[in-house]
């Protein structure tokens, strides 16, 4: 005869199949009629009885047929004569909320009596670890500060005009919509091009760009920048020349290192006569 211990593991490994099966039968089976169960979502007091634990399952269950997972990953178990219980860490979610949150896991643990002979479940408890909002988007402020400061070296590179720092962070395959033809851009090569157009029409004089209001949005491992751009420059012995246009850029993070992936810049144009319109100012 199984002992105590292998009777309640394939309790526990049942029950959890019967979930992600959607067999409710299984689900209720070898619970106790006057069961506490102590669930993720309110009620606060917890779901009393058999009744009212069979009522919380079917909206479960039509989410797990949508593709989610119920699997148990651990499972320990502490058995006596007539009193025992079990603890397990589940995989509970679907593809999206592991890509999001890889670690992360169902906390189940369950109380045990023997009545008649059986194990019944007499207290059941459920709970996701709460998540810590600091700690989460800390990662997202880092590569937040890792792109502005990208920006800064590009800004910094403009202003000494040099062209290899302009393409730090550029990627081979990057493809940019820039204010001239051709439609496209497409490589890194082709952009330096266009790059090194832009500090050669300065001349002898000094060049700025910068993007004042700039903003990023990071998930993960891609990111999105945009803003307006003002390139300044200073002709020897002019006055300044100041144009603003519109930029989005976006990045990938490619072994490591943040990249930029696209970048499209546009002027607004004038629908009645089709012209850009280059002297507009925010």
């Amino acid at each position: 005869m199984p002992s105590n211990e292998e009777q309640i593991r394939a309790l526990v490994e049942r029950w959890a199949a019967a979930v992600h099966g959607g067999n409710l039968a299984g689900v209720l089976a070898d619970h106790a009629e006057d069961m506490v169960m102590f669930d993720v979502p309110p009620p606060y007091g917890g779901v009393r009885g058999l009744d009212a634990y069979r009522e919380i399952w079917p909206p479960f269950i039509r989410w797990q047929s949508q593709g989610a997972s119920f699997e148990v990953e651990s499972l320990d178990v502490v058995a006596g004569e007539d009193v025992a219980f079990a603890y397990a860490l589940l995989r509970c979610g679907t593809a999206a909320d592991f890509a999001a949150r890889p670690e992360n896991r169902l906390r189940l643990t369950f109380g045990l009596r023997k009545r008649e002979g059986r194990w019944v479940v007499t207290h059941e408890h459920h709970s996701f670890p709460l998540a810590d909002p600091a700690a989460e988007a800390a990662p997202d402020t880092a590569a937040e500060a890792e792109i502005r400061g990208l920006h800064r070296r590009w800004f910094e590179g403009t202003a000494a005009k040099d062209l290899d720092a302009l393409m730090d962070a550029v990627a081979d395959d990057v493809v940019s919509y820039e204010h001239e033809q051709p439609l496209r851009y497409v490589g890194v090569n082709a952009v330096r091009e266009v790059c090194a157009a832009g500090l050669a029409a300065s001349g002898d004089g000094a060049v700025a760009w910068d993007v004042p209001d700039l903003t990023i949005v990071v998930d993960g491992d891609l990111a999105v920048a945009w803003g307006l751009n003002r390139v300044s420059v200073r002709p020897s012995g002019g006055p300044p020349i100041e144009s603003w246009s519109r930029g989005t850029r976006v990045f990938q993070r490619r072994d490591g290192a943040w990249l930029m992936t696209h970048q499209h810049l546009s002027c607004p144009y004038d629908p009645s006569t089709g012209e850009a319109l280059t002297d507009l100012r925010p």
